[in-house]
């Protein structure tokens, strides 16, 4: 399934708020990986009358190369831009705890299945210029 297809309520809470933290290590050296691959983490479920949760699941994670060079004609400048982003997903519903009567406990959040180097798209993802 691809994501710009899946609304995603929950993606913005887990790239924005920053509660997203990377659990566990691997053999590769994540200073040096250039790159995109599924990594777990770990972030904080929330919904307005319920109590948060945390949640483990699997995210985009990595480095992509970039690069820009000047051009004689306008814009003056041909950039090659890729951001790590997710290629395949899966939602994954879970129910957070001590949820007031007239609320759903329901959360729904995206699960990555496989990772790529890509274009940013606006759509799924908050992308960033300097």
């Amino acid at each position: 399934m691809k994501l710009r297809h899946v609304v995603l309520g929950s993606l913005p809470l887990l790239i924005l708020a920053g509660l997203v933290s990377p659990l566990k290590t691997s053999t590769i050296n994540l200073h040096t990986f250039i790159g995109c691959a599924v990594r777990e983490f770990t972030f904080l479920a929330r919904k307005p009358g319920c109590k948060g949760m945390r949640i483990t699941t699997d995210a985009c994670w990595g480095r992509c190369e970039t690069w820009e060079k000047p051009v004689l004609d306008p814009p003056y400048i041909d950039a090659h831009h890729r951001v790590c982003t997710y290629n395949e997903t899966k939602l994954v519903t879970v129910k957070l705890p001590n949820c007031a009567a007239a609320v759903d406990p329901s959360y729904t959040y995206p699960m990555a299945i496989r990772c790529d180097c890509g274009v940013c798209a606006t759509a799924t993802t908050e992308c960033e210029t300097v």
